[in-house]
């Protein structure tokens, strides 16, 4: 059996190469996914934002589902 350094090495960069750019995709998609997703999602809206649900609202106003219901379609949200 004849073993041929040249294309073990050529092999061995090849796969290093893979190695390397798969690695450096995987840092790159990581970084856009992070620039993507907002940072803090569950913070209260400003400007004339108003949030849906407000825990306190419900123990004063005891409103039924079908009104909250009709509410949310109502507003568009």
């Amino acid at each position: 059996m004849i073993l041929s350094v040249r294309k073990w090495v050529q092999r061995f960069k090849f796969l290093v190469t893979f190695i390397v750019l798969t690695y450096l995709m995987y840092l790159l998609l990581a970084v856009i996914s992070e620039w993507i997703q907002p940072a803090d999602r569950y913070k209260e809206p400003g400007g004339r934002a108003v949030k849906v649900f407000q825990p306190g609202r419900l123990a004063e106003e005891p409103d039924g589902m079908i009104d909250r219901l009709r509410m949310f379609y109502w507003y568009g949200q």
